[in-house]
């Protein structure tokens, strides 16, 4: 039993490992960070094993947590940076005229950033997501739609604050 479920695990390891790492690596930008955060995926999958019926799934819906919580501590770092140095004071704010998706994604509200993430940066079909994040396909689309025009709003106004 142990062994089969050793190889299973090792199995599954080799075929999804690869493409969750890079998927992270789109959302963090940084090599180390993301070979982290899906390293940690699958060591979360591995305490559950048992009692997980959608690897895959699983996985890339901790990854997304994982990237969150990244980004989350990120943007503390930032404050924290900017009250430190009285020259933030004087300069304006970087992530206001950064027109990058990926920070645009990540000032999406959690009901519509987890389908972006998963359907447009984890390749997976709105089927899939629906019952990744337990909405009915119809409620995926449309968040997908909110997210698209919320995503569109922001990087207009980003491109005309860099004009």
């Amino acid at each position: 039993m142990k062994r089969s479920r050793d190889k299973a695990a090792s199995e599954l390891f080799a075929a999804l490992y690869p493409r969750l790492a890079g998927w992270c690596r789109r959302l963090v930008d940084d090599d180390e960070t993301a070979h982290e955060i899906a390293s940690e995926a699958f060591t979360r999958l591995w305490a559950r094993w048992t009692s997980v019926e959608e690897p895959r799934g699983f996985l890339y819906v901790t990854a997304a947590n994982l990237v969150r919580d990244h980004w989350r501590k990120l943007e503390r770092e930032r404050r924290a940076m900017r009250r430190a140095t009285t020259e933030a004071a004087v300069r304006p704010h970087l992530e206001q005229a950064d027109p990058s998706v990926r920070l645009l994604v990540q000032s999406l509200p959690e009901r519509l950033r987890a389908p972006i993430l998963l359907h447009y940066y984890a390749d997976m079909p709105i089927r899939e997501v629906s019952v990744l994040t337990g909405r009915k396909e119809g409620t995926v689309k449309a968040d997908l739609h909110a997210a698209r025009e919320l995503l569109r709003v922001h990087l207009r106004r980003s491109l005309d604050h860099t004009l």
